[in-house]
């Protein structure tokens, strides 16, 4: 399930946000047990990203959020960001 997770957020990234490149990062097993488990997976997105260009850390969390939110409690519990520019 959880490759199939990874596709489905990578799909959703492309598609929104168009990366230059984008790693995603399946940290489910790191997290059993956890209270929110039961709600979905676990997972860290590293993408670089000419539409974060002068917007805020939060502001790119944001417009990542809004490019997974239809997967967010339906297999995807939490996602750990690290958003960058491409002169970053």
């Amino acid at each position: 399930m959880s490759s199939t997770k990874v596709e489905q957020l990578r799909l959703a990234l492309q598609r929104e946000l168009a990366p230059l490149s984008l790693e995603i990062i399946d940290d489910s097993a790191r997290h059993a047990g956890h209270a929110g488990a039961s709600e979905g997976g676990h997972f860290r997105v590293v993408l670089v990203a000419d539409a974060f260009k002068g917007r805020s850390q939060l502001e790119r969390h944001r417009l990542v959020y809004a490019a997974v939110a239809p997967l967010m409690g339906q297999g995807v519990h939490a996602l750990s960001i690290v958003a960058h520019t491409p002169d970053e």
